[in-house]
């Protein structure tokens, strides 16, 4: 059986032509050609089974035979916001790993401890929307820029707050078994979920945090790095609100 060939198109029912890179990828790498059969993904949410119609030198154009909207595998909105590690690999890491495993936006937090201060997120697209297609799923997740701790934690966001530290001398309450509770599990409310840089987060920042309604949370008894916990918040997340459709 031919592999399927799947590519990105934005507003892929309207558009009649693919980007330059997936033009590039399907014209140079794999070589198709007009009346091949492919297939398109929008980022958000959809399927398209279409034809290559005009396969040019730099351009490639297709037709949608059929539309095919996916159900995502998961309740409400989860968003991860991290700290940024100063190896810049170990971001790009979380990024296409947390696309695989089903996230719907990314944030990174410049915090009083953290070891990057600056960064661009212009290759954590591109590795986001190459996680998509490996892992099949049509709904992109929102990147956002380095922001400001404080700035972050005061704009209004709705659902399930949570900050994970490891300050002992402060109450925190453990993530898995607030997640999987039915109030929360069975929900459709949003989850965010702040992971600190690899000194945590400063005792302000964690106040703050608690100030602006989010929860104070453990992981566990391990302690993980930065990427480890960003990772494992989102594991707990998509196992207590996987659905079954």
């Amino acid at each position: 059986m031919k592999e399927k060939r799947f590519f990105y198109v934005p507003n892929a029912d309207v558009e009649t032509q693919f980007p330059p890179d997936e033009a590039m990828h399907a014209l140079r790498s794999l070589r198709l050609k007009s009346g091949d059969n492919i297939y398109l993904m929008d980022g958000e949410g959809s399927f398209y089974q279409a034809e290559i119609t005009i396969a040019a030198t730099k351009h490639c154009m297709y037709e949608v035979k059929e539309r095919l909207p996916q159900k995502k595998g998961w309740r409400g909105r989860i968003h991860i916001a991290m700290a940024p590690t100063k190896m810049m690999d170990r971001v790009e890491w979380v990024a296409e790993k947390a696309t695989e495993l089903g996230v719907d936006e990314l944030s990174f937090l410049s915090c009083k401890f953290s070891e990057r201060k600056a960064m661009r997120t212009t290759r954590l697209e591109r590795i986001v929307v190459s996680a998509m297609k490996q892992s099949r799923k049509p709904w992109r997740p929102v990147v956002n820029p380095l922001t400001s701790f404080k700035d972050f934690v005061r704009a209004q966001r709705t659902g399930h707050k949570f900050i994970a530290h490891c300050y002992e001398q402060m109450q925190r309450d453990d993530l898995f078994t607030i997640l999987k509770s039915p109030q929360v599990a069975l929900s459709d409310d949003d989850i965010t979920v702040l992971i600190g840089p690899e000194g945590d987060f400063s005792e302000e920042e964690i106040r703050m945090a608690t100030d602006n309604g989010y929860r104070s949370i453990t992981l566990g008894n391990a302690r993980l790095r930065t990427e480890t916990a960003a990772l494992s918040a989102l594991m707990m997340a998509q196992l207590t609100r996987r659905t079954d459709e």
